[in-house]
């Protein structure tokens, strides 16, 4: 009974998360949704994505949290619109909570819509939520052993950042095993290496960004 109820749980989340993909590609938005666990740095990581993409395009954020709202106050500080998602206790956004605050954004207005999930690295990987791709960030303090342990994500993400990188002269972190585990997992994970306080690495990110950006303009409008 318990497999036939979470079966039917994720089949209509999949429905919904199909017509928020539909409603996305239909207004044209972009959107990204950011995995890890808890203190990797997302919320940094958005503030700085932000501020480098804001000249170019028009970025919109949905924040999830199980409570609280510290980090869409950082978001919401960077002047782009930003909706709060507090679950009350589940460790991960579905399409439904995606659903039901779109008609607070202003999606006519968005180029990019970043949806910063729930910090946990099992149960996000599960539940899509209309997003174009999938992207975890990985602090190197969390060791070489992630993809062993949680599989899942890596292996439904399209996109890999290891963060805190300016750290790495006081870890034992093995960087190149780190990252042949990843790809073991997914061989077509593109992984980029930040830090967030030194900027170092973001550019690659941010051109990662505005080139799938533009991919999906195309798509559309070949389609169209």
């Amino acid at each position: 009974m318990k497999v036939k109820v979470v079966t039917r749980i994720l089949e209509a989340n999949e429905r919904i998360a199909s017509n928020n993909k539909k409603l996305f590609k239909e207004k044209g938005i972009f959107v990204i949704n950011l995995m890890s666990g808890p203190g990797a740095g997302k919320t940094s990581l958005l503030v700085r994505t932000i501020e480098l993409l804001k000249p170019r395009f028009r970025v919109g954020v949905i924040e999830g949290d199980i409570t609280g709202t510290e980090d869409a106050e950082r978001i919401q500080s960077t002047g782009v619109p930003v909706v709060q998602i507090n679950t009350g206790g589940a460790c991960h956004l579905d399409a439904n909570m995606i659903e039901e605050v779109l008609p607070e954004l202003p999606l006519d207005e968005l180029d990019i819509l970043f949806i910063e999930n729930v910090g946990n690295l099992v149960c996000p990987a599960e539940f899509n939520v209309g997003e174009d791709i999938k992207v975890m960030l990985l602090s190197v303090t969390e060791g070489e052993d992630k993809p062993l342990k949680y599989p899942l994500m890596f292996q439904q993400s399209s996109v890999l950042i290891i963060n805190k990188i300016d750290l790495l002269p006081y870890l034992d972190l093995n960087m190149e095993k780190l990252k042949e585990r990843a790809k073991a997992l997914n061989r077509d994970l593109h992984i980029f290496e930040i830090s967030c306080k030194t900027s170092e690495g973001l550019q690659d990110w941010i051109n990662y960004i505005t080139e799938s950006n533009a991919k999906k303009s195309i798509e559309i409008q070949t389609v169209g």
